[in-house]
Formats: structure tokens, sequence, C-alpha cells
């Protein structure tokens, strides 16, 4: 059976250009000896079966054969990757082509490389295929939401033995250069199919490489070869500006360096970007405004929910100037009648996230203003989703959700597919342990529709939809009404 398995993955290879001709006896023989396997015969492969399929195979095969101990998704996941690592080319094989493709066409590059991280399967495609995503048309244009089912449950086993495992430092991060390559282990992703670009911004040295698991067109992630904390300065804009000028079909953002309005890794600078383009790049300038000494720069407050400056103009170094003028302003700026505080008892409060892109062909930055202060009404954040919207999105609003695209969890792909059961057989959703967190939401929209089992799941979807808008305007700190306006108004002046 192994001969079989082994034969096809080849020739998955060299369909998909993993392998060469001059490389095929070399890989065979180290997958016959991650086998265990001392002899080979080569077999026509007449039937392409999916690289998923041919890779269950071989972990089947491995743990009925007691080269893995279980079957769990942790430890096939292990392996698996292992296995591809013996396709995977060397990163200077790589990262030598990506330059040749890159000196026709920066596009031609990338769309090269993401075709590679997903013939490798560190892009998990079978998984993300998985992913709920709709559209939902709002006052601020379509926002898009994902109810993110690719990154699969933990079993109780694997577990177990992540809180068994030694700890170990090495690497120290998820996105540590050091993970390319890495086998990882019951608390660390293998990457032994990870191939990094290393590319240089204003000066330093970071690296390109996708997220497994992309939330949206050709996810990217651009991390800093150093282990260093993120923060947001003046060289955050340059970087950024830089990244969309060597790729310009891309956008590039980066998430604030405060808890609650920050990312999930603080520890280590890093950006996202992609090939996509958000709601909020769409969105329209609401009203322009000059700021002195910066005349030659478009400026303007963004028809969005959350508080969002934009500049737009042909060089980069004045547009790093002004953010870094508006960044300055923000960390200091108080105004106590629009509950805004730079400081309280010494922590600070004011930061940015940042977007930029291009735009035609001016350099464009997005400047959200962040502020992540809490009371005891508001332990989670004043400026965070409000506790009656926390049964759809409870968790902190970071970079890909400011620019319009909800990050749902997993749990509401169960939740909407039994509440669309509840209500179409008109069952008291309070009587549900699970749905009646959901019961006063429904209660507010259920009888705008005359609901039937053909529209039950896209009236939901939009429902959905437009709660996560309330969790953006939750995150602004000007609201969009006359008097949230009028106080962003009084910060504009101050520039």
């Amino acid at each position: 059976m192994i001969n079989r398995l082994i034969n096809e993955l080849m020739a998955y290879g060299m369909r998909e250009y993993l392998v060469d001709e001059d490389d095929r006896v070399y890989i065979t023989n180290r997958l016959l000896d991650l086998f265990g396997q001392i002899e080979f015969e080569e077999e026509e492969v007449t039937e392409e079966r999916a690289l998923v399929d041919i890779l269950s195979d071989m972990c089947k095969y491995a743990y009925e054969k007691g080269i893995i101990e279980d079957d769990t998704v942790t430890t096939t996941d292990l392996f698996d990757t292992k296995i591809m690592g013996q396709l995977t080319p060397m990163p200077s094989t790589v990262r030598r082509m990506f330059k040749e493709i890159y000196h026709i066409s920066s596009k031609l590059a990338t769309d090269f490389y993401y075709k590679f991280s997903k013939r490798t399967n560190y892009i998990r495609t079978d998984r993300i295929a998985k992913d709920e995503k709709w559209v939902t048309e709002t006052e601020y244009g379509p926002i898009d939401v994902t109810i993110n089912l690719s990154k699969p449950e933990k079993d109780p086993r694997d577990i177990a033995k992540a809180g068994q495992a030694k700890k170990s430092g090495y690497p120290s991060c998820l996105l540590c250069m050091e993970n390319e390559g890495y086998a990882g282990h019951f608390s660390h992703p293998a990457r032994q199919n990870l191939i990094l670009i290393p590319i240089s911004l204003d000066g330093e040295d970071y690296f390109l490489q996708y997220s497994p698991y992309v939330y949206y067109n050709e996810h990217c992630i651009i991390f800093n070869k150093q282990h260093k904390p993120m923060k947001i300065d003046k060289a955050v804009f340059k970087k950024l500006l830089e990244f969309v000028k060597l790729f310009p079909h891309y956008t590039a953002g980066s998430n604030a360096d405060l808890p609650i309005v920050g990312g999930s890794i603080l520890s280590h600078d890093h950006f996202q970007g992609g090939g996509y383009v958000f709601a909020m790049a769409k969105a329209p300038y609401d009203r322009n405004f000059v700021i002195p000494g910066y005349e030659d720069l478009n400026a303007g407050i963004v028809k969005w929910p959350m508080s969002v400056i934009r500049l737009q103009g042909k060089d980069i170094d004045r547009i790093v100037e002004a953010s870094d003028h508006i960044l300055s302003l923000w960390r200091g700026y108080t105004d106590k009648d629009a509950f805004v505080f730079a400081e309280t008892d010494g922590t600070p409060h004011n930061t940015i996230t940042p977007i930029a892109r291009m735009h035609g062909d001016l350099y464009e930055i997005d400047l959200v203003l962040r502020n992540n202060i809490t009371t005891d009404e508001s332990p989670w954040g004043v400026y965070h989703p409000s506790a009656d919207l926390h049964h759809i999105k409870k968790e902190n609003i970071g970079l890909i959700e400011v620019m319009g695209l909800a990050v749902l969890p997993a749990r509401l792909k169960k939740e909407m597919a039994l509440l669309e059961e509840y209500i179409l057989s008109k069952k008291d959703l309070r009587s549900s342990e699970e749905l009646e967190k959901h019961a006063d939401w429904v209660d507010g929209w259920i009888n705008n529709y005359d609901i039937n089992s053909e529209n039950i799941h896209g009236i939901v979807q939009d429902e959905i939809g437009k709660v996560f808008v309330k969790v953006l305007e939750c995150a602004g700190v000007y609201k969009r009404d006359e008097k949230g306006q009028e106080a962003f108004d009084r910060f504009v002046k101050t520039l």
C-alpha cells in the first residue's frame, strides 16, 4: 500500500512543480526512510487524487504500523507536514525563483509564491473551504463575514500531551524566522513546508509569508527578523508604505500596539496584508480638511463606523511625516467631554491602527484612532463590543475586523443551524441553553420578515452582518452621531 501512496505523492509533486526529475530518486528514498521501507517499485499513476486524500491515507498507514502513536488531528498534522517537508524545495531555491519572477512583475512573484504555499500544503485549502462566508449590504457598503472553521478543534489527547510536554523557548513565537523548517510538537505547529521570502523595509530585515489559515485572498504576514515587540511609530508608517511600493497590488496594515485594541501577538513586530480590497478601502471621504503644513496631501475623515483619518499623496515621506504628526497629537490627546483620555494613572490609552495601500497613482494610508480605556461598567473596554453583542462577537477588534471583515467564532455555525430550526418550528429560544443568549436579538428583527425555509439562512446571515456593523461602531472612538462627529472635528482642529 505505501508503495502506491509514495508513487501517488511523487506524481503529485512532479505535477505541481515541487519535484524535479533530477531529484525524484533522492526524495523517494527519503520518503521510504520516513515509512521504514527498504524496497520500492515505480508504478504508473493513472488516477489523480487530491493531496489531502493521499496524505490522509499515508497517516492512516503510519498509525496502523505504529510509526505515529495516535490518529489525532495534531499528531497527523505533525506527520503529514513532515511528509510534505520531503517535497518542499530548499529556501534558497524558492527565494531565487521569487526574485527572478519579481524582476518581471511583483504580482507574478506573489502569484507564484501563493500557489507554491498551497502546493506544499502549508496553506491547507481543504480546511479553508469549510469556512462559511457571506456579504451583508450596509450603509457603509458591503461588509464581509466569515465563520472560521479552518482551525480544527483540539483533541483531548492532544491537549493532555501539550500539557505534559517540556516547555521550549525555541522558536520564541509563531512569527519567528526560526519556524522555517521547524518540526514542531504538540504545542507548536510543524513548519517543514514553510519557506520565507526576505524583504527590506526602511532599512530593516523582514520576511513575507502567507497565513496558513487565510481569512481572505492572499492573506500574508510581514514580520521582523528580530523578535521584538510591536510598536506604532513613525517607522511603521514608512515600512507599510514601502511595502505597498514593493507590492502595489497588496494592502498592508498593522494592529495597534496596546492590549484590547491590539492583535493577538504583540510580542513580535509584524504586519498583515494581502490581495483583497476590503470594504474600508472602498469607503469614501465623509468630509475633507487641510492639515497646516501638509497642504499637498489629501486629508479627510472616512465614512466608516470606526474613527478613520485618510491621507493621500505621491510622496511617501510627506505622508509619513503627516501620519507621525497625527499620531503624536493623538497619543497625548484628552477630551473629557468625549470620554477620551490619553492616559489614566500613567497607563497610556491612545494609539492608531494604520493601513496602507495604493489608490491609483497615489499612496494612501488610513489612520484608525483607537483607545483601550476600561471602566468598572466596561471591563472589556469602553471602545469594545458592548455586552449585548457578545452573543455574536466578544473578542477584540483587530486589524482584519477594522478593515471590514468579520472573523466570527466557529461555535456560530452550529448555533445558526439550531437557531434556524427553532425559528422555523416556532420554538422558544429561551428554552435552549445554547440559544438563550440570542433570544433578545432575534426578538428585535423576527417580525420584520415573512420567514420560510427558503430565506431563513440568508436572513440570519444578514442580521449577523448588521450586528458586526454595531460591533465596529462600538469600537469607534467617535460615534457616527452629531455629538460624536463634533468631538472628532475638535481633534482634527488640533492638527
